[in-house]
């Protein structure tokens, strides 16, 4: 398994996260929901560095390849500053409340 991360500043861009949050969720979040071998994807921001990205899990290394269905780097008009790939060594789910994962954070927030 890869576990993937990959960041954005937006600081020199003129894409702001609210904004991006409505990319997620009128096109992004279901766009990957399909997509073949993506174990797991989490968009993540923290509006006071302006920072934009996302942690993806993948089953093998050839699903990591695939072309995805993204338009981030149009809309941020860059591509990522960072991205970074690491083997995954172990994983465990711990104690939880909410048994699914999907569609859950501050995009489906209102």
């Amino acid at each position: 398994m890869i576990a993937r991360l990959v960041l954005w500043s937006l600081a020199d861009s003129g894409a702001t996260i609210e904004e991006l949050r409505r990319y997620l969720r009128d096109e992004s979040v279901d766009a990957f929901e399909d997509v073949p071998g993506l174990r797991f994807k989490a968009w993540i921001s923290d509006e006071v560095t302006e920072r934009w990205g996302a942690v993806y899990v993948w089953e093998s290394r050839e699903a990591a390849e695939q072309e995805l269905p993204s338009r981030a780097r149009e809309l941020i008009g860059k591509g990522p500053d960072l991205v970074e790939e690491f083997d995954i060594e172990a994983t465990i789910e711990g104690q939880y409340e909410v048994a699914a994962l999907s569609r859950l954070g501050l995009a489906f927030e209102s």
